[in-house]
């Protein structure tokens, strides 16, 4: 068993031999690190989100980020038939669009590789009308959120991602334009 001594004394008295016992101290040790490395995981919704304020005139007509809710692009491949994509703006349904499920094969090498051309082409339809950052100048790009289901195989998901990718924008940096994708993709969690 775990001890520590204390020590002893000299001389006419008695000497004060005794053994602490370390298993309670350890325990609690253990208990206090498990509690602390099990709280630290919500220590990220205690914070504040906080931007920067330059200082200089201030804007004529300041925007908050709270009065303008970004629009997200949702596409739902859960069904074997078709697409949805639907357009989301806070809870807000903007627009649902339905695109059949139709996929080609292309031999690429030794890689039999998915697209699905008429989903991009809609895609490509869709954010002309419903995106939000089509200014060349703006750095931000729009949001798709991809729903899968557990069964989706990888190269469907990699298909969808592709025509998503396939809708470009005008970027222009320090007078220099180029074509960057128009989304940026997240995941959906079931």
């Amino acid at each position: 068993m775990a001890g520590v001594d204390v020590g002893g004394s000299s001389g006419k008295r008695r000497t004060v031999d005794s053994e602490v016992n370390m298993i309670p101290f350890i325990d609690l040790l253990l208990v206090t690190i498990a509690f602390l490395l099990i709280t630290a995981v919500w220590t990220h919704m205690a914070r504040i989100n906080a931007d920067a304020q330059v200082p200089g005139k201030p804007n004529e007509d300041p925007l908050k980020l709270e009065d303008v809710k970004p629009k997200y692009l949702h596409i739902e491949m859960r069904g074997e038939e078709k697409f949805v994509l639907i357009w989301k703006q806070g809870e807000t349904v903007v627009n649902t669009v339905d695109v059949p499920r139709k996929e080609v094969k292309i031999q690429q090498g030794r890689v039999e590789v998915i697209r699905f051309p008429d989903l991009g082409d809609k895609i490509q339809e869709e954010w002309k009308t419903n995106g939000q950052h089509a200014n060349a100048s703006d750095p931000v790009a729009d949001q798709a959120v991809l729903h899968t289901d557990n069964k989706t195989e990888y190269k469907y998901i990699i298909a969808v991602i592709d025509a998503l990718y396939g809708t470009k924008r005008d970027r222009t940096v320090n007078g220099k334009t180029e074509k960057i994708p128009a989304f940026n993709v997240t995941f959906s969690i079931n």
